[in-house]
């Protein structure tokens, strides 16, 4: 690569916001690497700019709590207008010990002490929705023992 040559720096569109509701977690067993749990999905809504839709029931998150850092990895559909889109969700959790003792006592902590970032990758063959498989997305996310909120973002 020639040194004179501008790389591009990383830039986010914005395209939508998930607010996906969950029911308690569920401990499926531990292993070397953590205690494993799933937490079903039960619906929920997609809204934003790019597109509208909702979550349907059925799908769910299957985590491994190591200690300081969560493992997430969800699969869940969508559904937009008439088309059906699969949705594969992986990323991590970890909180700062403040967020963590804010939680604890019951409250949200401030979106910044905690680390909730995941990896989007979506199947369809759908023209109207084609652009979510042919891009990278990644998350923002937060949440409330019944709902997960993630703002989406398509890496330009």
């Amino acid at each position: 690569m020639n040194r004179s040559e501008k790389l591009m720096e990383p830039a986010l569109e914005y395209c939508f916001d998930l607010r996906v509701a969950v029911d308690p977690p569920r401990r499926i067993g531990g292993s070397t690497a953590g205690e494993m749990y799933f937490t079903p999905i039960t619906g929920g809504t997609m809204q934003g700019s790019r597109l509208n839709g909702q979550v349907l029931p059925g799908g769910g998150d299957r985590w491994v709590d190591g200690g300081d850092v969560v493992r997430l990895d969800a699969h869940y559909l969508l559904q937009i207008g008439d088309e059906i889109v699969d949705v594969v969700n992986r990323g991590y959790w970890r909180a700062s010990a403040t967020a963590i003792a804010v939680l604890e006592a019951g409250e949200q902590p401030p979106e910044e002490e905690l680390y909730y970032r995941t990896a989007f990758t979506f199947q369809t063959d759908a023209p109207s929705v084609r652009w979510l498989a042919e891009s990278q997305f990644i998350g923002y996310a937060t949440g409330t023992p019944d709902e997960v909120r993630i703002r989406v973002f398509r890496v330009i």
